[in-house]
């Protein structure tokens, strides 16, 4: 009997070190997947920033770049600019008139994000380029009272989802192009030595139909591509 009590309790410490080093592997596994889920996120979302980014073939070939303040020393492929943590419906007349000119790079206001930034033609030969304004995620729906409005050298477009209801576009808006493309146009015949001058704004907007409680808590994340050609 006391030689089966000694086996028994052998074995029952045996169990309890395998038991220990499984959950101890288990917790190092988790720890693996949650930090590899968290980088994922975190380039994905780019710590909440939006983005500007130039086709890199664009770029080696044609001699464009980005610029936040438009100058040779400060040009790049990527530009990065930080959003708002928090953004309650406001309507675009409460928004500044200057927005264009008040400054470049980040100039986020009250419930509004505002950025400005240059593309820069230092290449010999006329160009043709497409931006493209894309929603990589959107949380409760909130994307249908956002507002997009572009500043390209000076001249003014709002974009906005079109009107649930009626699907026409909403007052003063051009339509988005789906629910995943907010914006896609054209620029054409781009001079060599010449600059456009952006400015991004993004709003929630209170007069949109849309616009209403159910959209609490919502969250939107976008950024912008800036191609030599259309990638369907």
């Amino acid at each position: 009997m006391a030689l089966n009590t000694v086996n028994v309790k052998a074995e029952q410490v045996y169990r309890k070190k395998v038991f220990s080093r499984l959950i101890k592997i288990a917790f190092l596994l988790l720890i693996i997947i949650l930090s590899i889920v968290y980088l994922f996120l975190y380039i994905v979302y780019d710590g909440g920033r939006f983005t500007v980014s130039l086709d890199r073939n664009m770029s080696n070939r044609k001699n464009i770049f980005l610029s936040e303040d438009g100058k040779l020393n400060s040009k790049t492929r990527r530009l990065s600019a930080d959003t708002i943590d928090y953004m309650d419906n406001i309507s675009i007349n409460w928004l500044p008139d200057n927005l264009d000119t008040e400054a470049t790079g980040a100039h986020n206001g009250d419930n509004y994000i505002a950025y400005t930034f240059y593309v820069v033609n230092a290449g010999e030969e006329s160009v043709h380029y497409w931006y493209e304004i894309d929603i990589d995620d959107t949380i409760k729906n909130v994307d249908e009272a956002i507002r997009i409005m572009i500043y390209r050298n000076g001249e003014p477009t709002v974009y906005a989802k079109k009107n649930r209801a009626t699907k026409e576009n909403e007052p003063g808006t051009e339509a988005f192009v789906s629910n995943n493309i907010a914006v896609l146009e054209q620029r054409k015949k781009m001079k060599p030595g010449k600059k456009d001058r952006f400015t991004i704004v993004i709003w929630i907007e209170g007069d949109d139909p849309e616009c209403n409680n159910a959209l609490l808590g919502g969250e939107i994340k976008m950024h912008m591509d800036i191609r030599e050609e259309h990638i369907a």
